[in-house]
């Protein structure tokens, strides 16, 4: 349901993860962390969010 709305925003739902990570799991949260900036990376600027100030 959420990544509906974060789809109608404009939102990509491959921008987003949700992930279970405990306190005591900092190993996992850096790598999950580093997974996901290197996907958000690739996907570039979101075109919706960026002001084209040609018009």
């Amino acid at each position: 349901m959420m990544g509906n709305l974060l789809e109608h925003m404009g939102v990509d739902r491959d921008r987003i993860h949700f992930s279970w990570i405990s306190s005591a799991e900092a190993t996992k949260f850096v790598d999950v962390v580093k997974e996901i900036s290197e996907k958000v990376r690739a996907l570039g600027p979101n075109k919706k969010f960026v002001k084209d100030y040609n018009k």
